[in-house]
């Protein structure tokens, strides 16, 4: 009998969740996300020590400045981390632009270039690459200009629908709703300490997406994410994408059984919504306390995590 991971593959795109190589290796995914924790915590083993003198070595070429020394070994380290993984996959690899530039425009769509351009000099294409970016308002327009640059984009850190909306209607190419972080959200808030795959409120959040992206005819990929149990998991099947952790992956891998596709549309097209202005936007956005707090604390973490990640280079340099 066939494992429920392989069973999982062929209703929805498997991507790993890590920033190991190794895993990557075992799990043979189609894609891989990565963020700034996963390679914080990566290069802490000690295989990735070369790499770190490496990093330090090709900042001291690109500037005199010890904070622009940092800023470049930062930005080394996660491209040759992912032409690293991009070796052993067949599709994509996703790497953040740094948190700070979450309400900045103009600076991430200049470090997203410098990235791309960094990739692009490896020999890898922007096909290969996904630049991840906070779905902030600012993100979005920072991605509608480097999707037209033919950059193409993953807004991460999703959770209320008026950014699942402004995404789709930007074009992006790809976006993460955060399905465990809102479930964690409502268990801490509203108290309730058991939900069934059918009442958890993640999964109800992907399930909306999915259909009304299906409904409207967009074409940004859903890729669902950051999940708290293989239940959430099996909900979601049949997501156009499923970005998973290596422990989900395993547990996966060993039980075995066929899954059985969740989600599905076969309903009339609709005829999609005048376009979201910023007001709206935000408006809608922060009807939504949960969005309003998870998209604050992702933002928040990334940012703490980059400044440990940096600390850690200084420190060697």
């Amino acid at each position: 009998m066939v494992d429920q991971l392989s069973s999982l593959r062929t209703v929805s795109t498997i991507v790993a969740d890590t920033g190991e190589v190794m895993e990557v290796k075992h799990y043979q995914p189609q894609d891989v996300t990565t963020n700034i924790s996963l390679i914080l915590s990566a290069i802490k083993m000690p295989e990735y020590s070369d790499l770190m003198h490496a990093s330090i070595a090709w900042a001291h070429t690109q500037s005199q400045n010890k904070e622009r020394q940092v800023e470049c070994a930062v930005e080394y380290l996660t491209v040759h981390l992912g032409a690293e993984i991009i070796q052993y996959i067949p599709g994509c690899i996703s790497i953040a632009i740094d948190a700070r530039f979450a309400y900045d425009v103009h600076n991430s769509i200049v470090q997203a270039r410098r990235l791309a351009a960094i990739f692009n000099n490896h020999g890898i294409s922007n096909k290969r690459i996904l630049i991840k970016l906070a779905a902030t308002w600012q993100g979005i327009c920072a991605a509608t200009h480097l999707e037209r640059e033919g950059i193409r984009c993953n807004l991460t850190l999703l959770f209320s629908f008026a950014q699942a909306r402004a995404c789709a209607e930007a074009g992006v190419y790809l976006i993460s709703p955060f399905i465990g972080r809102i479930f964690d959200w409502y268990q801490l808030r509203i108290g309730i300490k058991k939900y069934t795959a059918i009442t958890d409120p993640g999964v109800i959040f992907g399930r909306k997406i999915y259909t009304y992206y299906k409904q409207h005819g967009y074409r940004t990929v859903i890729m669902c994410a950051s999940f708290r149990n293989i239940d959430e998991i099996l909900a979601l099947a049949g997501c156009d994408c499923l970005t998973i952790s290596p422990k989900f992956l395993k547990a996966l891998s060993e039980q075995k059984g066929d899954i059985t596709r969740k989600l599905f549309y076969h309903g009339v097209p609709q005829e999609r919504p005048m376009q979201m202005t910023e007001c709206e936007f935000l408006w809608q956005h922060h009807q939504d306390p949960m969005a309003v707090e998870k998209l604050a604390e992702g933002i928040r973490h990334f940012d703490i995590e980059q400044r440990n990640l940096e600390k850690m280079l200084l420190h060697l340099m």
